[in-house]
């Protein structure tokens, strides 16, 4: 077994155990990737202000999110195909969480159902909903995620066409996989993904199949994703959704300050600076780099949180003394999670801990909760302000 000392090792492990078209759906964007890369490469225009001679004993990563105490404020994404990564992917990504001390949040487009992730964990985990045009499916599944006790609900809303996502369509991307010949040659020498996903009954999207009429098969259910995802959706169904749920609301997506504006007009709990890892919109800004005015104009007014592009606690620790509150990890956890299973994911949150705790120290805080902007230099043009004419 490799050393692993970052997230850097993981991946290469990862790339080397799983089939090609899952590693492409996680490490990809749309069209260019341009704002793919650049969620990552934007980071290292932030610089950190050392601290010597201040007392770095008793350090704490603990915080909250939504009112949820945290061992330090890194929550799990939502991923979809999670459990084609490794088998029964979400249920190891969230015991792995829970064992850790953060939050898992589980995607609509699962391999295992809400139930199947519900039955394996003893604490509440998140919930993240898409809007689809089918309002009754809509409410069920907000009803499902109740009855297994989630404690949040992250309503993604950049989601409501799918991005240009060339890698997913040339390989024929599935849930179960498309098994052309040069996918199976390709898991041919993926050993041991093949030996797990044999050893379990989880292999198409369990949140969807035998809960909506007339989707028994992954045919059906390729033509109703397709036509489902809601076109239409609006500030008006965010405000009918938070009404139905009652619960703590999230919302995932926002990249634009008067989309965070309105966003706090809703009474939503918590924003996430977000841009789908690069997956959607290509050529929009970094969430990094969209951030800091966001953090501006919002105030304290709702909780912000972010995500797309971290690596490393170094990332986490940036975005919070920027003024994020919380950050979530996808990719650095599915790293671990593809590679070794529900001891990755732990592994990798042990790497991102280890390195925010190390880096606060060297900045001078004691707590998370401390870091503000005094801990980073930042280059002056480091904005994705929009002046109005």
């Amino acid at each position: 077994m490799p050393i692993i000392t970052n997230i850097t090792d993981l991946k290469a492990l990862y790339r080397r155990r799983v089939p090609k078209m899952f590693y492409d759906y996680a490490e990809s964007g749309s069209w260019s990737e341009q704002t793919f890369r650049e969620n990552v490469t934007d980071f290292a225009d932030i610089h950190l202000r050392q601290k010597v001679a201040v007392d770095m004993s008793g350090r704490s990563t603990a915080s909250t999110m939504v009112g949820q105490d945290v061992a330090m404020p890194v929550a799990l994404a939502p991923v979809g195909l999670t459990g084609m990564q490794s088998a029964d992917g979400e249920i190891k990504a969230a015991k792995a969480a829970e064992a850790f001390g953060v939050p898992f949040t589980l995607s609509t487009m699962s391999i295992c159902s809400i139930e199947d992730v519900a039955a394996e964990v003893t604490k509440p985990f998140w919930f993240q909903l898409y809007v689809m045009k089918d309002r009754d499916y809509i409410n069920d599944l907000i009803d499902r995620a109740k009855a297994a006790k989630c404690s949040a609900l992250v309503l993604t809303l950049d989601l409501q066409i799918l991005g240009q996502r060339h890698k997913d369509v040339k390989n024929g991307l599935g849930a179960p996989p498309k098994l052309t010949l040069k996918n199976i040659l390709n898991m041919a020498t993926k050993p041991r993904w093949v030996m797990g996903m044999l050893g379990t009954k989880r292999h198409e999207f369990r949140n969807i199949v035998g809960h909506v009429n007339n989707v028994e098969n992954m045919g059906t259910l390729a033509e109703w994703t397709a036509k489902q995802f809601d076109e239409k959706l609006s500030w008006d169904d965010v405000a009918w959704i938070k009404e139905r749920w009652g619960g703590p609301l999230i919302l995932k997506g926002i990249l634009d300050v008067e989309d965070a504006r309105r966003a706090v007009e809703t009474g939503a709990d918590a924003i996430v600076v977000s841009n789908h890892g690069g997956r959607q919109l290509d050529g929009a800004m970094s969430a990094i780099r969209m951030l800091p005015d966001i953090i501006d104009a919002v105030g304290d007014r709702i909780e912000v949180h972010m995500d797309s592009g971290i690596r490393s606690g170094q990332d986490v620790l940036k975005a919070l003394a920027l003024g994020a509150k919380g950050v979530y990890i996808g990719r650095a956890y599915i790293y671990g999670l593809g590679a070794m299973g529900q001891e990755g994911v732990t592994k990798a949150l042990e790497v991102i801990h280890k390195e925010l705790d190390t880096t606060m120290a060297f900045c001078g805080r004691q707590k998370v909760t401390e870091l503000n902007r005094e801990n980073l230099l930042v280059p002056e043009d480091f904005r994705g302000r929009f002046e109005r004419a």
